[in-house]
């Protein structure tokens, strides 16, 4: 079996529409890997307006006609090509699935919206390490005390990634995510969990919790989960996401998401 980093992103659709449930972390190096959420016509302005108020969360990349099942750098099928989605009615999270086909509604626009896993691969070659990856685990993400700017209907606090990184390395790191503005860009916060309202950074709400080792700071980048957190807070009748850490993996190359 191909590896999963040497994997195309065809390749990779392959294996999540038949069956393969994993965080896509590491996956199909070189290739741009986006959040997913999708929502009824009704809700798409207010999401769209939400997005422009917020884009370090929420960078948008791409955005599909009313029920169409597949979005420009997405040559996959939305409904079964991701590893996980989650399934939401009224704000609640009511199931995790692997393939959503039946529940899919013509009136449901969906976005694709940059992810932090972008520029992994960037910051491994300059010798920041990713935790996550070395123990194989999904990059822990957390709810912070800071809410976004609200959009219509739609409002919600802003959801985190966080990376240990060696306290003579975050310059680095810094610099490194600061050029890939539509995937979350530079972090949001460095150091004490606390400020960001996380008491305990060993709990995350969402993926894995993974060790802060003596000598590391924990670093935290926006992430595309807070169009979820968003969900849950502001109820919209219906809405599909990823799991997340299961993301779409797109047809987009990282290189086209850095700039000078």
């Amino acid at each position: 079996m191909t590896p999963p980093q040497e994997m195309t992103p065809t390749q990779a659709r392959e294996a999540f529409r038949a069956g393969l449930r994993v965080p896509t972390s590491g996956y199909c190096r070189g290739w741009t890997q986006a959040n997913l959420i999708s929502l009824p016509r009704e809700y798409a302005y207010d999401f769209l307006l939400f997005a422009q108020r917020n884009p370090q969360p929420c960078p948008v990349l791409e955005v599909t006609e009313p029920g169409e099942t597949s979005a420009g750098i997405f040559a996959g099928d939305l409904r079964t090509d991701l590893p996980a989605y989650r399934v939401y009615r009224d704000g609640e999270l009511v199931e995790e699935r692997t393939d959503v086909t039946e529940l899919w509604r013509d009136d449901l626009v969906s976005f694709l919206v940059g992810c932090s896993f972008t520029f992994e691969s960037a910051l491994l070659e300059a010798g920041v390490p990713v935790r996550h990856l070395d123990t194989g685990r999904n990059v822990p993400m957390y709810r912070t005390n800071r809410q976004c700017r609200p959009a219509g209907r739609l409002s919600g606090p802003l959801v985190v990634s966080m990376r240990p990184v060696p306290a003579e390395l975050v310059p680095a790191a810094v610099r490194i995510t600061s050029r890939y503005p539509a995937v979350h860009g530079a972090p949001v916060h460095v150091g004490e969990p606390a400020e960001l309202g996380i008491t305990d950074v060993d709990r995350p709400d969402f993926g894995d919790p993974v060790e802060i080792r003596p000598g590391e700071i924990p670093v935290f980048w926006a992430c595309g989960v807070t169009p979820q957190a968003a969900v849950m807070q502001s109820r919209p009748p219906f809405a599909i996401g990823h799991a997340p850490g299961h993301m779409a993996i797109t047809d987009a190359r990282d290189s086209s998401f850095q700039v000078p």
